[in-house]
């Protein structure tokens, strides 16, 4: 009794998603589960983060700390490349505004927020104005209407229903 009920509604969510499972039980030696889920989709752990009035989701396995710097903690390096002094390293500071061309409400580090992200080629800090919490978002792909946007990795609707591009990390000190 109760058998099934378990299963009908992992089913139904599923295929929800447009995907399917197949369900291969052998008496005696277990059951096999196989599920497919669309490419499209992947739910993500995020931070919502606000530059100017656009709001960015940065995934959070990316994010290694987020800190409003002391003035001690900046340099400028030959009166343009900005550093963040992070845990004993020097590390580049990326304006999100100036990539995307937004008007910012703070340009002084000092008053906004660095947000410390990681990549596999070091790590860097993202100038961005506020914090707006944390989500799970469902990564959708911008469509071949817009094509490969740099440091753009998909799109997500957010909880008050307003599109948040998901930032593709790696891509963003590139562009800086």
């Amino acid at each position: 009794s109760g058998r099934g009920v378990g299963t009908d509604v992992v089913r139904q969510g599923i295929e929800a998603l447009k995907g399917s499972i197949e369900i291969r039980a052998q008496p005696g030696e277990g059951s096999r589960f196989l599920m497919r889920v669309p490419l499209t989709m992947a739910i993500t752990d995020a931070m919502i983060v606000r530059v100017g009035d656009q709001r960015y989701i940065i995934p959070t396995i990316k994010i290694k700390q987020s800190v409003r710097p002391a003035p001690g903690e900046i340099a400028t390096v030959q009166g343009e490349a900005e550093m963040l002094r992070f845990m004993n390293e020097m590390i580049p500071v990326v304006r999100l505004h100036e990539i995307f061309r937004l008007e910012p409400q703070y340009q002084d580090l000092g008053e906004g927020i660095l947000v410390v992200v990681e990549e596999t080629t070091g790590r860097y800090a993202l100038f961005i104005d506020e914090l707006l919490g944390q989500a799970q978002v469902v990564a959708k792909t911008l469509g071949e209407a817009f094509g490969k946007v740099p440091g753009i990795s998909s799109g997500a609707i957010l909880g008050d229903g307003r599109v948040g591009l998901i930032l593709d990390t790696a891509e963003l000190k590139v562009a800086a």
